[in-house]
């Protein structure tokens, strides 16, 4: 039994089930992904947030269960009633009840205990609350009122702040990893890389900065890490990238995406864009390091090999859509035409042929995205 401090002052009862998890049957059921909850949000102005109090302890356990959760303490061995944090089935569950309460009602978001209701007007946004409360009222859960923000037109979900289409770290977050210290061992540095990739999407050359970071966690080497100035500057870096408040538009689903992409001698780049009043936009940055064989590639089969990567990178925005990849290699607008005598060409573009866009030829002063992000890496 261990005794955990919440944020808020209180305490949280922890109770290590290893043994029970070894030998528990797995319940299916999928976590919802970030990114296609933020994606639901990309008209919204209005919105309210709530977050259930005590959330898995809201989950009565079946009777004949409730044996297997006994444990010690120095008043004789009990079990719980509620559903207890450690279990390994516990997420799943939590997650099938709130998709069952949730999941198919519009203008509501819920991740594990954390519900967004969002609109574009007023009275959709009434709407939204009066059928949420019912739900939950249905349902016999309980929201904690310390933590509810109704009708703001910004807000924090999912440790991002969210307003009319754009979306930039949370506050919160973001002071955390601004007061980040050196860390010693290796779970720290496991742990922090964890916390930094969070936000990579906010950050154009992630890769290439946090290359230091992350070969500390080479097999082989030591528990204790030898923080080196190349540690520190990329550290420092990614913290001040992150306190000038990055901001990326949410992608809008039934818009236009532009795909541009660019390749160096070093690595691969691709920004996702979107025009927004006029003006282009990125709505995702990536990038990526070549290994030793791709390096060696020519100029144009990086280039197409760049083209690709944005493509699979972002395909989830414009698999069943029409799109644009737009880069600053002339000889990639006849990638579609498939007359390669480059069998790694032939490939990649058959790869593609299952998307439907274009290739525009663009000058290499509007690439400035794509060019970096390949550069930097």
């Amino acid at each position: 039994m261990v005794v955990v401090k919440k944020k808020n002052g209180s305490m949280r009862l922890c109770i290590k089930f290893r043994k029970l998890n070894n030998i528990t049957v797995f319940g299916s059921e999928n976590i919802p992904l970030q990114d296609d909850l933020f994606d639901k949000l990309d008209d919204a102005t209005i919105f309210s947030s709530f977050d259930l109090s005590k959330a898995y302890c809201q989950v009565p356990l079946h009777p004949d269960s409730r044996k297997h959760t006994a444990f010690q303490t120095p008043l004789g061995l009990m079990q719980w009633v509620r559903m207890p944090f450690g279990l390994a089935t516990a997420p799943a569950t939590f997650c099938r009840l709130m998709r069952l309460v949730t999941g198919q009602t519009p203008n509501l978001l819920s991740f594990f205990d954390d519900t967004l209701a969002f609109s574009t007007n007023w009275e959709e946004h009434v709407s939204a609350l009066r059928t949420l409360l019912t739900l939950l009222r249905r349902y016999g859960l309980h929201i904690n009122p310390l933590k509810v923000s109704i009708g703001a037109d910004r807000t924090e979900f999912l440790g991002h702040a969210v307003s009319s289409g754009t979306m930039t770290p949370g506050q919160n977050k973001r002071d955390k990893i601004l007061n980040l210290a050196a860390p010693a061992k290796k779970k720290d540095v496991r742990r922090l890389l964890g916390l930094l990739n969070y936000y990579r999407h906010f950050i154009p050359n992630f890769a290439a900065l946090t290359y230091p970071l992350s070969d500390l966690l080479v097999k082989g080497s030591p528990e204790k890490v030898q923080w080196s100035t190349r540690c520190d500057d990329s550290l420092r870096e990614i913290q001040r990238l992150l306190s000038s408040s990055p901001i990326l538009v949410i992608p809008g689903m039934r818009e236009h995406f532009i795909v541009r992409s660019d390749a160096s001698d070093r690595g691969i780049g691709a920004v996702l864009l979107q025009e927004k009043g006029g003006i282009l936009m990125p709505c995702r940055y990536a990038s990526r390091k070549l290994n030793q064989t791709k390096v060696r590639y020519s100029a144009v089969e990086r280039k197409a090999l760049a083209l690709v990567f944005g493509v699979t990178k972002f395909q989830r925005f414009f698999t069943f859509k029409h799109f644009t990849l737009q880069s600053d290699h002339k000889p990639l607008s006849y990638l579609k035409s498939g007359a390669h005598k480059n069998a790694r060409l032939m490939r990649w573009a058959l790869a593609l042929q299952e998307f439907s866009f274009d290739v525009v030829h663009i000058s290499g002063s509007e690439n400035v995205h794509a060019d970096a992000l390949s550069r930097l890496c």
